[in-house]
């Protein structure tokens, strides 16, 4: 047999990484996951799921004897937010964040779309006994990996452009959630502990700024930061934002990773962020993401008259209209607003109808919405159910309808070759 029928290991590992990094694949296993817990929560296994989702395990002197469910929220989903705030890092310091004329439109278009709805949310619990309006910013969080795994299947030959709209408009999404996370949701703040996470943050990041890439320096500084900003009070999460926001995103002669040779054979570098990033996409994508949707999302139903009480709940109504029409209302009129600057209004490109189908995408709201919503009424109560079935419910309406009018705009540019009028 010829050697060209074989493929190398480093190949098919090669291939395998390319599909994990991939927009749709992405949206494909946090789909599954959230299916499956959906499935089992509604089975005869439900009090299988939810004893293995209220299982504690962990050091009880630390204060880190959590639930699974807890653990996937506090510790895995901090690699996601890892790779966000490197996302972000980058944008800031050598991406489209840096021009502020070109940042200025997906910046404010996504200030918009987390007032509106979280004004809307608001209207619909004010009146509400308890503390209901707590969950005010549940409806402002958009979800990259659905959202861009949506927009990849349906707006093939829309402008690129769109794409880059859409992909920072969720990163600064994500960064106004991570600030109202650290902000708002901080009830028992713990300054000692706030203090003695500085010190491993801070040999982290003189470790990063050498060159150190090693995983058995960083990665003891980042758990000890982790445990540390845990102990405080502050959400967990919020330490893999600040540990990715020490990492250089620029190459310097110590800090940075040869990736390879340009034409004349001399080497070419990348960025400790690009190469962090790299490294641990996956890992949030096939391990973190999937298993906190798996754990979060998993909410009982109760049939028919389960379904018709959520509805009813002024949490779910609120969470359903704020993703569906807030998002969109809030962006566009963000955008339209600030489109009314000549300067700004120059260096807008997009199309109106591409616009209306981008802002309704944004309101699938799912890993941080989940994240805020347990936040907001604690893991198990009612109120996270019925927010549960607000986002899940919200999130798919928002991917149709944003999924047809995208549809529709690419199909008449692969009709006619050319872009549709707005």
């Amino acid at each position: 047999m010829s050697s060209s029928s074989h493929t190398a290991p480093h190949e098919i590992w090669r291939g395998i990484r390319q599909t994990v990094r991939t927009d749709t694949f992405g949206g494909i296993l946090l789909l599954a996951a959230t299916v499956a817990a959906l499935v089992l929560a509604n089975s005869p296994l439900a009090d299988w799921y939810v004893g293995v989702r209220e299982t504690s395990f962990g050091p009880e002197a630390l204060h880190l004897d959590l639930t699974v469910a807890h653990w996937a929220a506090d510790g895995l989903l901090a690699i996601f937010f890892f790779v966000v705030g490197l996302e972000l890092k980058e944008e800031i310091v050598a991406g489209r964040l840096r021009s502020p004329r070109v940042a200025a439109v997906p910046v404010i278009g996504a200030l918009g779309g987390v007032i509106v709805p979280a004004l809307i949310f608001t209207a619909f619990t004010a009146a509400v006994p308890g503390d209901a309006v707590r969950g005010w910013a549940i409806p402002t969080a958009t979800d990259i990996a659905f959202a861009i795994a949506v927009f990849a299947v349906v707006a093939k030959g829309l402008p690129p452009a769109l794409r880059v709209f859409l992909l920072t408009l969720a990163v600064v999404d994500d960064l106004f959630a991570i600030t109202i996370i650290a902000t708002v949701y901080t009830d028992d703040l713990q300054p000692v502990w706030l203090a003695a996470a500085i010190v491993p943050l801070v040999l982290f990041a003189l470790a990063v700024r050498r060159g150190i890439r090693h995983w058995w320096v960083l990665m003891p500084l980042a758990i000890v930061t982790w445990g540390f900003v845990h102990a405080s009070g502050v959400h967990a999460t919020i330490a893999g934002v600040v540990l990715a926001f020490m990492v250089p995103a620029t190459v310097t002669p110590r800090a940075r990773v040869r990736v390879g040779t340009d034409a004349d054979g001399s080497p070419i570098h990348d960025a400790l962020t690009a190469h962090f990033a790299d490294r641990f996409g996956p890992i949030s994508t096939l391990v973190a993401l999937p298993i906190f949707a798996f754990f979060s999302a998993g909410v009982t139903v109760g049939g028919w008259e389960g379904l018709t009480a959520a509805f009813a709940d002024p949490v779910t109504l609120g969470i359903l209209v704020g993703l569906v029409l807030g998002k969109p209302i809030g962006i566009l009129l963000a955008v339209f607003l600030l489109t009314r600057i000549p300067a700004v209004r120059r260096t807008f490109e997009l199309r109106w109808g591409d616009m209306v189908g981008v802002g309704l995408l944004a309101g699938i709201g799912f890993t941080v919405a989940l994240l805020v919503g347990e936040l907001s009424y604690g893991v198990g109560s009612l109120e996270d159910e019925h927010a549960k079935i607000g986002i899940l419910a919200g999130s798919v309406v928002a991917a149709i309808l944003g999924g047809v009018v995208l549809a529709w705009r690419a199909r008449r540019v692969r009709q006619t070759g050319t872009t549709p009028p707005s």
